[in-house]
């Protein structure tokens, strides 16, 4: 028999959340309204799946609720939340295999499917958290953006200037501007000025009049 502990403040998802238990299960269940009381709980009974809403649970951070799921290995939790950020989503499910992720304005059947899964020791991920996740990932691993001085350079380029004439026209070195074209191929992941200026264009950075291919 499966136990359940809900930790949903919220007294009409928390209503809906028993009855889908009631549905899907011949599991208990029992509530927990802080995390002084979801920590008694689980020390009853270590084996608990954990319906929790973490943005309205008084965890003060996703660390927070690590160092508790790390205390007890034998449970396994459900996010159900409105608000879970892609970073905080993308942390928890890297960080263990224990943590499923539901919405609580997504379909019911994510909440069944993750209840049955998790009542089976495994973890449901629903699409949206999935494609979150993905996404932030994406944004994460994009190459990293170009400085205010270095979106300057890119014009003078594009405009045609050599780098002693940028250098001259921004009251610097040679040297200095060799450096930061440099720095500005390798974050665009090219190798010739005409690619540079063809970048330049597509980013709106200069237009048709201002540049020379």
């Amino acid at each position: 028999m499966v136990h359940f502990i809900l930790a949903d403040n919220q007294e009409l998802t928390r209503f809906a959340e028993e009855s889908m238990i009631r549905q899907t299960s011949t599991g208990t269940f029992r509530r927990a309204t802080d995390r002084a009381g979801l920590v008694e709980l689980l020390k009853e009974n270590e084996n608990s799946v954990v319906l929790l809403d973490f943005t309205l649970f008084d965890f003060a951070d996703e660390e927070q609720l690590l160092i508790v799921s790390e205390r007890f290995v034998m449970a396994h939790w459900i996010l159900i939340s409105d608000q879970l950020t892609p970073r905080l989503l993308r942390k928890m499910v890297y960080s263990s295999h224990r943590f499923s992720i539901v919405f609580k304005d997504g379909p019911l059947k994510d909440l069944r499917e993750a209840l049955q899964t998790a009542s089976e020791h495994r973890r449901f991920v629903c699409q949206r958290a999935m494609e979150l996740i993905l996404a932030q990932q994406q944004e994460d691993e994009r190459p990293e953006l170009l400085t205010a001085t270095e979106t300057e350079i890119v014009k003078s380029i594009a405009r045609g200037l050599t780098t002693r004439q940028i250098a001259e026209e921004r009251f610097s070195s040679v040297h200095t501007i060799t450096t930061h074209r440099k720095n500005i191929f390798r974050k665009l992941g090219i190798n010739t000025a005409h690619e540079l200026t063809m970048y330049a264009l597509r980013a709106g950075l200069v237009d048709s009049s201002d540049f020379n291919i």
